[in-house]
């Protein structure tokens, strides 16, 4: 038996993640700045820590339901309620997840298959194409262009849209760019399919990290509420990433739908993380609010030292990251991180990692600290004067 030749093509032909090698050069190496991992520097508030901790001090460490606890459902709704302005019901529509990752694949496989179509706008979060192919469905790739602050255009989606489209991914606050989507930005996208048998995942895991206004989501239009399915999570927001929490919003079809992919793969979502949570919802929207207003002292002076370095850099308003233009240097995305890695011990991301139409650019995430910032900002100037020479 040749092993190789019994695994599914659609798994076998996946290319591996293009974040990952940067990550295995960065673990034989000392001294290196990382603007590369996409995750807070923050550590997750003593409060939401002490509530897991309790939760195992005294015991509680059996099943939830398969959707999650309900007061952590409840706690859910009334936070979506009252940072977003969206109604979700706590019984049926909502659904706890190990990471929004969990979310993302739980829906497409609810939703897509052979023959059918998803919309995807690059660059974007590298899981989105990965699981739609891994469905046996057909990644459809909007090339998102620098020119329109990388935002999607109602002319774009419009003329990517085919009979076989069944759903269409609307991934903004947006990694890696950190474009968002304004109220009239999404207006023309809803003029677009409100009208279309499309559901559109919303991936929101950054909603709270954006620094134009509050957030809005497609689901806070009515016409389209009921095709919108929200991926949401305690990740960025709460500093979380290792309690691995998620949820998704939608209509109780759907719900449904997901509920039964989740209870047969899954069970439930880890019971510690859970109790977190819910202290995180009750109790931390201050903690949320301080996080941000450092994300954002952190944002402005990334995006202005690569401006004075000479790269050309549009202003990202939501998530935790910026993605600057290195066309000007004459290297590759792959060419200037991995150079700039070796010489100046800076870790940065190739922009063609999370798509073709990301090559001439790298994200940098603005997750860590000021200090780090300021000094990778010196080795990036070094590292880009000397290419010149």
């Amino acid at each position: 038996m040749i092993i190789e030749n019994m695994i599914l093509d659609n798994v076998k032909n996946m290319p591996p993640s293009g974040i990952r090698k940067y990550f295995d050069m960065i673990n034989e190496m000392d001294d290196v700045i990382s603007l590369g991992v996409g995750e807070p520097d923050f550590v997750t508030p003593w409060n939401i820590r002490e509530a897991g901790i309790y939760s195992l001090e005294k015991g509680s460490t059996h099943y939830s339901s398969n959707a999650g606890f309900i007061e952590l459902r409840d706690e859910i709704s009334k936070y979506l309620n009252r940072r977003f302005n969206l109604l979700y019901n706590p019984e049926d529509e909502i659904i706890v997840t190990v990471g929004g990752s969990e979310g993302i694949d739980i829906a497409l496989r609810a939703l897509v298959g052979p023959g059918d179509e998803v919309i995807i706008p690059e660059p974007s979060f590298v899981a989105y194409k990965g699981c739609t192919t891994f469905t046996g469905a057909t990644p459809k790739v909007l090339k998102l262009r620098a020119e329109d602050e990388f935002k999607l255009t109602p002319k774009m989606l419009e003329e990517a849209i085919t009979p076989k489209t069944k759903v269409v991914i609307i991934p903004f606050p947006n990694n890696p760019t950190g474009a968002i989507m304004t109220k009239e930005d999404l207006s023309g996208i809803v003029e677009v399919l409100k009208d279309k048998d499309i559901i559109v995942i919303s991936d929101e895991i950054y909603a709270e990290l954006s620094y134009y206004g509050k957030h809005v989501s497609i689901a806070n239009f009515p016409e389209m509420k009921e095709k919108t399915i929200v991926i949401n999570g305690f990740s960025k927001a709460y500093a979380m990433t290792g309690w691995r929490l998620g949820y998704v919003c939608a209509h109780k079809v759907l719900i449904e739908a997901m509920k039964k992919i989740h209870q047969y793969a899954i069970m439930c979502s880890p019971t510690v993380s859970q109790y977190a949570a819910i202290e995180a919802l009750k109790n931390s929207d201050n903690s949320v609010d301080e996080m941000v207003k450092e994300y954002n002292r952190r944002r402005r002076v990334l995006v202005n030292g690569f401006r004075k370095i000479g790269l050309d850099c549009f202003e990202p308003l939501g998530a935790f990251y910026v993605f600057p233009c290195i066309k000007s240097t004459g290297m590759t995305s792959d060419e200037f991180c991995e150079k700039l890695l070796k010489s100046e011990k800076v870790l940065a991301v190739p922009g063609n990692a999370f798509g073709e139409c990301g090559e001439g650019f790298i994200r940098a995430c603005y997750a860590s600290s000021m200090e780090n910032i300021t000094e990778a900002l010196k080795r990036i100037e070094r590292f880009v004067s000397s290419q010149k020479l």
